[in-house]
């Protein structure tokens, strides 16, 4: 396999002549137009590798995806699509992902980019609530918008991705043209809006969030400085939207033959393979898919020495994970778990080694989780827990280091505003002069480092008739028991007077064969529960097969889910 050249010395990133994250490509391109940018195994072959085979890939050079790219913002210009406008994306992970996402940024047009793992329901009412008034899409994408054509009355500009479909402009003609390859240059200011990307909705619906070409450009930056990434790097992603990042810095995306809305389902020895035909340095993948190839690869004594870098996001990776994962990976090897939210990105970050020779320990005691210091440009601040919207700064009560109380942040990376179920923003910004501060929903504390320790999301609190309990230091407690993979606090009833009750899911090779071993195991978990101040209220304890969780991470526990559950299962 054809791999890039040698990484080169790090030079920090500076964007700062850009004006549209669109025209990050058409600048690789020049400077390294020969580069594979894009690789995905080829169609038609197993979705298994077998043992001592390896799957074929097609590539396509930063010179190529600039020219395709290029064609597809023509074409869409031709077509009478107007900078401002709305097109959906709804392509599967690939090359045409890549060219179609920074075809459209080039155009000028506000990018709705979906997770398809959001489930259909979710991701038919978010188109709806976003009013495309274009999609660009496979054909299976533009029979869904036909069936539900009323959801979408302002989709005109409608565009087929591999292959036709009734009504739709198909992209194999503008790939067919050669006079249309040339960037088109339409004229943008940075504060222009570039796309909108849902949240997970694990708290509730999923939310629009309006991401600005600014906001691209300095996730860029701040990522590629902070990480020292240099062009010429190679990336297994197990995060589509990653891929994004990747192309701005100059790096080599390749996409592993897995179902990205899955990613715990992954078969490790795809992801091996992608690795080491393409001597990979760098993967992202969330804690699921990085759990599953580190147990595949301690059980059969398999390493990937050229990694030397793993970025996992959408919770932090649990310490054993992280111990995994560093016998198979460079020596000089780290993973890191870069913090934030849709909404702002990143805002702190923390590393695998850090966590293990410092901060799991105290973790384990129920002190919250780390997510580590704050990147440059961010300012943060603890305030005290309010469930009602606060207009102003000085409508905030700040707290002493050391307290728990809600995050809020600002920065260039922070977004301004949902355009979608918009009555979040009184509940999400806080007015502050010239500028806004982003409350993160999230319960946490400062250390004498100026450490973010993440106790859990407001919401999710447990108000009981004594004290405030927060999920993460009670489940962290409960997580150190060797036969249990997670576990989810919920309370039951009205706040102030709530029951908590500790919902545990056994790791699939411990889960009890009989009642006598159930009741031994829940018997052994409140007695854990019993020794540490943070958990010795709660009375009741529940085993789950499998927790709910988000699909695009497969972290994020559904707990509203659970509570109704729980309920059933304790029999109130």
């Amino acid at each position: 396999m054809t791999t890039n050249p040698p990484l080169a010395e790090f030079h920090p990133l500076s964007l700062d002549s850009l004006q549209n994250i669109g025209y990050s490509l058409t600048e690789m391109a020049e400077s390294m137009p020969n580069a594979i940018a894009v690789a995905c195994p080829r169609k038609g072959q197993p979705q298994r590798v077998a043992a001592g085979e390896s799957l074929e890939y097609e590539s396509i050079t930063f010179a190529e995806l600039e020219r395709k790219s290029n064609q597809i913002t023509n074409g869409l210009i031709e077509m009478g699509v107007k900078p401002g406008m709305r097109i959906a994306l709804m392509v599967p992970p690939g090359i045409d992902f890549v060219a179609s996402v920074f075809g459209l940024f080039k155009s000028g047009v506000v990018t709705i980019l979906i997770d398809p793992g959001m489930g259909r329901k979710n991701m038919i009412q978010c188109l709806s609530d976003a009013h495309p008034e274009g999609m660009l899409g496979i054909p299976l994408a533009h029979l869904a918008r036909s069936v539900f054509f009323s959801k979408f009355p302002k989709c005109k500009y409608n565009v087929a991705i591999k292959g036709f479909f009734p009504g739709c402009k198909s992209a194999s003609r503008f790939f067919k043209k050669t006079d249309n390859a040339t960037p088109p240059w339409v004229k943008l200011k940075r504060s222009d809006p570039a796309a909108i990307i849902f949240t997970t909705g694990s708290t509730g619906p999923p939310k629009g969030v309006l991401y600005r070409h600014q906001i691209f450009i300095e996730q860029c930056e701040q990522i590629a400085n902070y990480f020292r990434l240099v062009p010429g790097g190679t990336d297994v992603s197990g995060f589509p939207l990653f891929a994004l990042f990747n192309i701005a810095m100059g790096t080599t995306t390749v996409f592993p033959q897995m179902d990205p809305t899955r990613p715990a389902d992954v078969y490790p020895p795809n992801i091996i393979d992608a690795v080491e035909q393409f001597q990979a340095n760098q993967s992202f993948g969330s804690p699921a898919l990085w759990n599953t190839v580190a147990n595949y690869c301690v059980k059969h004594s398999k390493r990937l020495p050229t990694i030397e870098r793993i970025l996992s996001a959408g919770a932090p990776v649990p310490p054993p994970t992280l111990r995994k994962i560093k016998q198979i990976i460079s020596p000089s090897g780290d993973t890191f778990t870069p913090y934030g939210a849709t909404e702002s990105l990143p805002i702190a970050c923390n590393s695998g080694s850090v966590v293990l020779g410092e901060t799991a320990e105290r973790t384990e005691r129920g002190e919250g989780t780390c997510v580590g210091k704050r990147f440059p440009k961010i300012d943060w601040r603890i305030i005290a827990i309010d469930d009602n919207p606060i207009q102003d700064i000085c409508d905030t009560v700040p707290l002493e280091q050391g307290l728990v109380g809600e995050l809020m942040v600002r920065g260039p990376v922070v977004s301004d505003q949902y355009v979608t179920r918009t009555d979040a923003n009184a509940n999400h910004k806080i007015s502050d002069g010239d500028s806004f501060w982003h409350r993160m929903g999230d319960l946490g504390y400062f250390d004498e480092q100026d450490r973010f320790w993440f106790c859990g999301r407001k919401t999710h609190r447990v108000q009981t008739a004594q004290h405030t309990m927060f999920t993460i230091p009670c489940e962290a407690i409960i997580n150190t028991h060797p036969q249990i993979y997670r576990s989810a606090l919920v309370g039951i009833g009205v706040a102030g007077k709530q029951r908590p009750v500790m919902i545990c899911e056994p790791n699939p090779d411990h889960w009890p064969t009989s009642k006598t071993n159930e009741e031994r195991l829940l018997a052994e978990i409140k007695s854990l529960a019993g020794n540490f101040w943070q958990t010795n209220t709660i009375n009741d304890f529940l085993l789950h097969q499998s927790l709910p969780v988000d699909i695009r991470h497969n972290s994020k526990i559904f707990r509203e889910q659970l509570r109704g559950w729980a309920k059933q299962e304790i029999g109130l």
